[in-house]
């Protein structure tokens, strides 16, 4: 009996077995170009598979290296970094972990940039008076630099010890240029915020600071005369561009970055002239210059051109060169256009003085 039953289900076993030979088989998802797609989740520039835990985590890690960096370029300097604990000597062999604890303050910026459910009357009772403290950081800020005539801002890493060679650089292009009358402008903490601001002093020039707030204290470095403590990034931003004849930018992070590439997409657009934007540490900047060579100007994404308004060099001389030439050509500049405009409104006066002349001739 039990081998009829295995023939009686051989056959039925067949026939499920064709079935699903001739069943069409299912096509794979497409994109829009008629790729299929991946079933494999987006990742991170590290790898990682991103999903909004990731996402936090890594926000929040940023912001403790950040803090971290800031605290390194202090110590460096040989002073207590802003907010850090004071070690008793008994607890001198305890690990210190308090510079990885992020939790963070809610700032101006975060205020106004971040993502909060929101009723419909908010914004009446609080974007709009928001305005009004904007408003008031602007004014301080124009009111504070109002006498600086050619600046010269540098940016770089926070984090550069006094004695690694981009910050004896910074700090001797810097004395370089105040020596020339330029004042030199930085975003008042360490590393080569400082250098720079140090070297105005050594050589008895103007030395300014542009702090901002963090959800973190953060000092402003013992070398900067006049400071500036600004709550909204996009102020103090509008501040260097305005109050500069040009930057000199030492090797850095995001920040750093940011600051380059904002400088020169208002030069690319026509918002500022004859502003140069000097990119110190050959080496540092190489594999970015490859990349906008070979991929961003390869595919024509800016023209060729665009590169030139990039001076790189690893020479303090060359760079505060460069910069006079820069401002030379600014100040020739201004002076024809007001010469133009000058001759313009003489012609005017002129033709205006003939028409008159012309109708009182006919008048009599």
């Amino acid at each position: 009996m039990p081998s009829a039953k295995k023939k009686k289900a051989a056959p039925r076993a067949k026939a499920a077995a064709s079935a699903k030979k001739s069943a069409p088989a299912k096509k794979p998802a497409t994109r829009a170009n008629g790729k299929p797609t991946s079933k494999k989740p987006a990742r991170s520039a590290r790898g990682q598979p991103v999903n909004p835990h990731l996402r936090r985590t890594a926000e929040h890690e940023a912001l403790a290296g950040l803090r971290e960096r800031l605290h390194v370029g202090h110590l460096a300097a040989g002073r207590m970094p802003p907010g850090a604990p004071v070690v008793r000597a008994s607890d001198a062999r305890r690990i210190d972990d308090s510079i990885r604890d992020a939790t963070p303050m809610l700032t101006e910026d975060a205020k106004l940039l971040g993502f909060a459910p929101k009723h419909h009357d908010d914004f009446t009772r609080t974007d709009t008076w928001r305005v009004m403290r904007i408003m008031g950081e602007f004014i301080e800020g124009f009111d504070k630099l109002a006498k600086v005539e050619k600046g010269v801002t540098f940016f770089g890493s926070a984090r550069t010890a006094p004695d690694d060679p981009q910050y004896l650089a910074a700090e001797e292009t810097a004395k370089l240029l105040a020596g020339q009358g330029f004042s030199i402008i930085s975003g008042a903490g360490p590393g080569i915020m400082e250098a720079a601001n140090k070297g105005a002093r050594e050589a008895g020039g103007h030395s300014v600071g542009c702090n901002i707030e963090l959800p973190f204290e953060q000092g402003a470095n013992p070398y900067v005369d006049t400071l500036v403590d600004f709550r909204y990034f996009f102020v103090r931003k509008t501040m260097f561009i305005k109050y500069s004849v040009g930057y000199v930018i030492f090797p850095g992070g995001f920040g750093t970055l940011d600051e380059l590439f904002e400088a020169v997409t208002l030069i690319q657009t026509g918002k500022i002239s004859q502003f140069p934007v000097v990119l110190f540490g050959t080496h540092y900047w190489a594999g970015l210059l490859r990349w906008m060579q070979s991929r961003v100007l390869g595919e024509k994404k800016i023209s060729p051109g665009d590169l030139d308004l990039l001076v790189i060099t690893d020479d303090p001389k060359e760079a505060a060169d460069v910069i006079r030439a820069a401002w030379e050509a600014q100040v020739a500049e201004s002076a024809d256009a007001v010469r133009a405009a000058w001759h313009d409104q003489v012609e005017q006066m002129e033709l205006e003085a003939k028409r008159l002349a012309d109708s009182n001739r006919r008048g009599t």
